[in-house]
């Protein structure tokens, strides 16, 4: 059993405006649905290149970085919460 993926409303609307990052954000959001990660690690063993602010947030890097996720993760609830999906270069403008 994966995780519950709260705020997904926020990928489909980004995804709207930005139609090249629908289908790599939608894949992610399946993944993460039947994820099992238990640790910080288990998820930077599957994303590389995954960073990690305080209060379990993580930053994904979604099609080769020209996009950005942040989601704040739950590991016992088993829930990932959608805080923020935007542009490299409006991540860059962004003070997590």
């Amino acid at each position: 059993m994966g995780f519950t993926v709260l705020g997904k409303d926020k990928i489909d609307r980004f995804g709207k405006r930005h139609p090249q990052a629908r289908q790599p954000l939608l894949a992610w959001h399946a993944e993460a649905k039947a994820a099992t990660w238990k640790t910080p690690q288990d998820i930077k063993d599957r994303y590389v290149h995954a960073s990690f602010l305080a209060n379990n947030r993580v930053i994904f890097n979604i099609k080769g970085n020209a996009y950005r996720l942040v989601v704040k993760v739950f590991f016992k609830r088993g829930h990932l919460i959608v805080e923020w999906v935007g542009t490299h270069a409006e991540y860059d403008k962004q003070s997590f």
